[in-house]
């Protein structure tokens, strides 16, 4: 294997021992939907990613730049629809178990190497994919100087009123959903009360002790939701069912998980809400933030996503909030049903997709730039927007052709990085992972 073969085991290795050891089944399903294409490989290896920009020249970074609240994990397809505290819809960054505290270069560049991969998974040439990671990137710029020129940027969001076209659709088709719908899917009426689903893929019955601890530590989670945001009825918070869960994305393999199902603001059944509680990961940018400010802030991760979470956004889910299990840090928050993600493949023309690109760079400058009135972080003493503003001053165009010759070069790179972990993982050089299940011989 090549040295970048052997470099590319030894991160994953490095960022993931424990889980595997864990569920190395788990693992085995991630990284063979990793290898499915170099978009996927890319989605599930952002540890590998932040290996390589500790040795990547970053001349955008100073003092100020080099420590933004960052999403951690921006690609093309962690944006999508959410309900904000306020009951607004809004098309935002929604997903945020990576987040923490970097170079603001680090989420654009993340994004626009995803989009070069889009793109070339789309067979678009590469002057059509210079023009998509230009348009995002000016876009960015744009609105971070509009919210160092008016302090606004709590104002800014997109929504049904401030969109057209396909994300408009994304939010119409969000709108369509309803929390009763999810209760069906999730839930059933038995003797008068509604209870999770026991058939469902990934549910998983817990014994009365593990219940106990789950319900100790949703205790311990009320008190982590910011005061101005506490439902006023304590009916709220009524616990009514708790299950297990497995099955998550390709960020989320071997983390521990589980299901609340918790009363609402009234008795009615329609009422009831469905809560996550699910283990916090490291997040993969403080692999290489040498900082012990920072890490002594957080408690734990599930801590360090909650707090980043309502830093990154302006109205965060009123739900949000954080706990323990065994010392473990877990993040809670609602199972919404306004939740739906960002989906490119029937976006297939260059001028369908331009302005989309132009109101994800706007909705990645707002989170860099905006923080929830409840946040409770005082990480940042700064504004990210004048700062930002100021590092890229009057050299606009070079900081765009910087971050187009990094999504061209690091896409690339990535295709030949998917191409050698295929290999790694195919000849068992990733260890931590092996079946012990002998094969099924063929049947005579």
């Amino acid at each position: 294997m090549t040295d970048r073969g052997d470099r590319i085991v030894a991160v994953l290795q490095d960022a993931f021992e424990d889980l595997m050891s864990a569920d190395p089944a788990a693992f085995r399903h991630k990284f063979r939907k990793m290898a499915a294409e170099p978009f996927a490989f890319y989605r599930g290896s952002a540890c590998l990613f932040y290996a390589d920009m500790a040795e990547e020249p970053d001349e955008w970074a100073d003092r100020r730049t080099g420590r933004v609240w960052i999403q951690g994990d921006l690609h093309a397809e962690n944006f999508g629809t959410y309900m904000d505290a306020q009951g607004k819809l809004v098309f935002d960054v929604n997903d945020f178990d990576e987040a923490y505290l970097g170079s603001f270069t680090w989420d654009v560049r993340r994004f626009a190497a995803s989009m070069a991969l889009l793109g070339w998974r789309k067979a678009l040439p590469d002057h059509t994919i210079t023009d998509l990671v230009r348009t995002y990137v000016a876009a960015y710029v744009a609105q971070v100087r509009l919210f160092a020129r008016h302090s606004s940027d709590e104002l800014f969001s997109l929504r049904l009123d401030t969109t057209e076209g396909v994300l408009r659709q994304v939010l119409l088709r969000a709108r369509l959903a309803t929390r009763v719908g999810l209760l069906e899917e999730k839930t059933v009426i038995v003797d008068y009360e509604r209870r999770f689903r026991r058939d469902r893929p990934g549910t998983r019955e817990l014994d009365e002790g593990e219940r106990a601890v789950v319900e100790r530590a949703f205790e311990c989670y009320l008190d982590t939701i910011p005061s101005g945001k506490r439902a006023t009825s304590s009916l709220s918070y009524a616990v009514k069912d708790v299950v297990g869960r497995s099955g998550f994305g390709i960020g989320s393999a071997g983390l521990s998980a589980y299901n609340v199902l918790v009363e609402g603001r009234t008795q009615a059944l329609e009422n009831d809400v469905v809560l996550s509680m699910k283990q916090a990961n490291v997040a993969a940018p403080s692999r290489i933030v040498h900082d012990d400010r920072i890490r002594a802030y957080f408690t734990d991760h599930g801590h360090r996503t909650a707090v980043s979470q309502r830093a990154l956004q302006a109205h965060a889910d009123p739900w949000l909030g954080h706990t323990r299990i065994d010392g473990v840090g877990y993040v809670v928050a609602e199972l919404s049903p306004y939740e739906t993600d960002m989906d490119w493949s029937d976006l297939t023309e260059p001028a369908d997709m331009l302005p989309v690109l132009g109101y994800l760079g706007r909705a990645t400058a707002k989170m860099h730039c905006v923080s929830d009135s409840d946040s409770e972080q005082t990480l940042v003493d700064f504004q990210s927007e004048e700062a930002i503003a100021s590092a890229i001053g009057d050299r606009e165009a070079e900081f765009t052709d910087d971050m187009v010759a990094f999504a061209l070069r690091y896409a690339e790179r990535t295709r030949e990085d998917h191409r050698l972990f295929v290999e790694a993982f195919r000849d068992g050089r990733i260890s931590g992972v092996e079946s012990t299940a002998p094969a099924t011989p063929p049947v005579a």
